[in-house]
């Protein structure tokens, strides 16, 4: 099934959700500030993107210039970052199978489709 992780405030993210819905498939919306992943679950969509936690991070976002930029952290600390500030991952991320994309640009999620 695929998954899109989303923020229906966010412009992009509901880009995303569009392209999704235009497409006709199947999906499940996972309003990821509401439902916060597991560890084990931001794991397997790295592993599915093919990036560290440090490349899933919203570095503009306040909370990280305030709390974590500048800082040697570990892909476990950043792990528990994302944890704690869920608006901290980047987004839409959308989940087919073993691939995966943040869909920003929207048009990238046709990749995974």
């Amino acid at each position: 099934m695929i998954k899109i992780y989303h923020n229906p405030r966010c412009r992009k993210s509901r880009e995303g959700l569009q392209l999704l819905e235009k497409s006709g498939k199947e999906f499940e919306v996972i309003k990821y500030l509401e439902e916060i992943p597991t560890k084990e679950e931001l794991r397997e969509v790295l592993d599915c993107l093919g990036i560290t936690p440090e490349n899933l991070v919203r570095k503009n976002e306040t909370i990280w210039k305030e709390n974590y930029r500048g800082k040697l952290l570990s892909n476990e600390q950043i792990l528990d970052a994302m944890i704690a500030h869920p608006k901290l991952i980047e987004r839409p991320i959308v989940v087919n199978g073993n691939k995966a994309v943040i869909g920003r640009p929207a048009e990238n999620i046709s990749r995974v489709l």
